[in-house]
């Protein structure tokens, strides 16, 4: 019963989750008119279409772009559930759902949930609205449901061993089983996992080939099972997956809707792979005859005879008859598809597709495990015998609203509560990303300096040049206390910003630029910008052409919050910390792992900007700033004044 009234208490928690979520969107959207939603980013209006096409599974496809109000932030992007309406006085509110395919400044493309444009389309006065998603929530609450009542099954057995209650079980270790490409601990770890009966834990820090680890086991799991199921909580990171198992020439099948699917994946799309099988001319066809059917019985919109009566009859008799055979043989392509693809890759809610609804797997290969509530892991959960985590839950944890939800234990993942089960967890300790100075204070911090930094890396720096001071310093911090920048926040998305901070930022990428660029010999770099404040990233964006930086030698320049960095590097990084009070307030930099994401994503060089008297209190700041000190790393923000 303790299992149970702990997964009661977790379904209740996700419940005041829902609930906080959709009062948030009430207040942002329900509540305020369409002026304050525009200023919220909740709105677009007025917007034009730009351009309308047919795309996969014959649905429309527009690009529609804002036509005032250009310079503020908004909350669109990939995925997201929206509403085209019209603001026509005089009328009903008329709208029409569709999902973003592709967000821009200015701009989305928008796939429609219908074939053709409604009338009122064309008349003007057009907005774009975000919905509220509830069906997470739904079958999250489904999901727990399924596993508090289950007995006597597989689910049951799965939910005690995952309580403690009943121990984890292992087949002896295939010692002969070699990945020639991998590393020892990569090895070992899919020997473990694949040897588990029940659960494993393959533990990726940052830079330790994480998701080579997993897609090779995934293709080993396939010499014994012809086919598994892979989740992941993000649709990027289903489609980094769908894309690295393809490229080995593995059967996959990506779920989803199209939207929400890379373009470059289409193709491994259900939709995609219908059009691309080798019995879908005889729906195109029948769909053409059944088209010229339904014209031809139009012809007939007078009936003045028994004859014309019966004819028109006919006509749509012999379209509804062809439409039939062709969804028939749909219906036996899609069957075709689920039999036949060796894996099939989805979000944990598109796993309760109605084409999954009476399939079971024998592994559930889960990525990101770090970033996914534990109801969501048990979505795609219940379907299989055993389950494979991959993910590190020192990085990005999910997103909780709710703080009454998130002190009830709904932020801690399923991930973090195997962890603790040392016998089934492998590590991966070399990591093949990082120089040892931009290693070793994460490795310390989280991983009790148990990582190893590759031949490969450990030594790579911006240069091979011996005297260039701090331009060639692998790691600085630079300290802005007592300088008088003092954070300031925006009064509508209430997030901070620091300008002081982001000029000093820009002065000093400036000056490590103009050095970088004098040399002959360097190739060009990249170059991440992060901070943890979506107002900061608005600033340093809106501001960059200022500076005149030199950018003959940068390959690419992104500006972005710690969460757009999640799996990505460049050669150098700059955070900026944002945070300068009286009050040594530092809000969601207390979250450490987020942090822990920010300074792993240097390959060569990382440069920290923040006030060491508002930060410096916290244990984790305290430690970075004392490792910095330590080891020459540390200047002051005065020398940038």
């Amino acid at each position: 019963m303790e299992a149970n009234s702990r997964l009661l208490q977790l379904k209740k928690n996700l419940l005041i989750e829902r609930e906080e979520d959709y009062f948030q969107y009430r207040e942002l959207f329900l509540k305020a008119g369409i002026d304050q939603r525009r200023k919220n980013g909740l709105t677009w209006y007025p917007v034009k279409i730009n351009s309308e096409e047919l795309g996969y599974a014959d649905l429309l496809q527009i690009e529609v772009e804002r036509t005032s109000h250009t310079d503020t932030a908004h909350q669109f992007s990939a995925g997201k559930n929206i509403s085209l309406f019209s603001n026509q006085p005089d009328q009903e509110t008329r709208e029409i759902n569709g999902t973003i395919r592709a967000a821009y400044k200015n701009k989305l493309k928008i796939i429609l949930h219908t074939d053709e444009l409604p009338d009122w389309c064309y008349d003007g006065k057009l907005g774009i609205n975000v919905q509220f998603d509830d069906n997470s929530y739904t079958e999250m609450q489904k999901a727990l449901d399924e596993v508090i009542a289950a007995k006597g099954n597989r689910v049951a057995e799965l939910r005690d061993i995952l309580e403690g209650k009943i121990p984890f079980t292992f087949e002896k270790q295939d010692e002969t089983l070699l990945v020639p490409q991998l590393n020892r601990s990569q090895n070992e770890a899919i020997r473990k996992a694949l040897s588990a009966n029940d659960v494993a834990v393959i533990h990726g820090p940052p830079g330790t080939g994480k998701t080579t680890t997993l897609v090779s086991a995934i293709r080993v799991c396939l010499q014994s099972e012809s086919q598994v199921l892979v989740c992941a909580p993000t649709n990027t990171a289903v489609d980094l997956l769908a894309e690295r198992l393809g490229a080995l020439g593995i059967s996959v099948l990506r779920l989803g809707h199209p939207a929400r699917i890379s373009e470059d994946l289409i193709g491994t799309s259900l939709d995609g792979r219908i059009q691309g099988h080798k019995n879908y001319y005889e729906i195109k066809n029948l769909r053409k005859n059944a088209e010229e059917y339904f014209k031809m019985a139009g012809k007939y919109k007078r009936v003045f005879g028994k004859e014309d009566a019966k004819q028109r009859a006919a006509f749509y008799t012999e379209a509804r008859n062809c439409l039939k055979e062709a969804r028939q043989i749909e219906d036996f392509i899609v069957e075709d598809l689920f039999a036949s693809a060796q894996v099939i890759c989805c979000t944990p809610v598109t796993s309760t597709s109605k084409h999954l609804s009476r399939k079971t797997f024998g592994t559930l290969f889960f990525d990101e495990a770090s970033q996914a509530l534990e109801p969501m892991v048990w979505i795609p959960l219940v379907k299989c015998r055993r389950l494979i985590l991959c993910g590190d839950h020192h990085q990005l944890p999910p997103v909780v609203k709710s703080m009454e939800a998130q002190k009830g234990g709904l932020g801690k993942t399923l991930l973090d509560r195997c962890i603790r089960f040392e016998g089934a967890v492998s590590l991966l300790s070399r990591q093949y990303r990082m120089n040892m100075p931009i290693m070793a204070f994460s490795n310390g911090f989280f991983y009790n300096n148990e990582l190893e930094a590759d031949g490969s890396v450990k030594d790579n720096t911006l240069t091979e040049e011996k005297d260039a001071g701090f331009y060639n310093t692998p790691v600085e911090f630079i300290d802005t206390a007592g300088c008088g920048f003092e954070e300031a926040q925006n009064p509508e998305t209430l997030s901070s910003y620091n300008t002081g901070e982001g000029q000093v930022l820009y002065r000093h990428l400036q000056d490590v630029l103009q050095w970088y660029t004098s040399l002959d010999y360097t190739t060009p770099v990249s170059i991440g910008i992060i901070s943890p404040y979506k107002e900061q990233i608005g600033w340093l964006r809106e501001n960059q052409d200022a500076f005149s930086l030199p950018t003959e030698k940068v390959s690419e320049l992104r500006i972005r919050t710690i969460d757009g960095f999640q799996g990505e590097e460049c050669d150098i990084i700059y955070i900026s910390l944002v945070r300068s009070n009286a009050d040594m307030e530092i809000g969601f930099l207390s979250d450490i792992r987020r942090m822990n994401v920010a300074i792993t994503r240097a390959r060569r060089k990382l440069v920290v900007i923040g006030d060491s008297a508002t930060i410096g209190q916290h244990p984790f700041y305290k430690a970075f700033i004392d490792y910095c000190e330590t080891n020459g790393f540390y200047r002051s923000a005065w020398e940038f004044q």
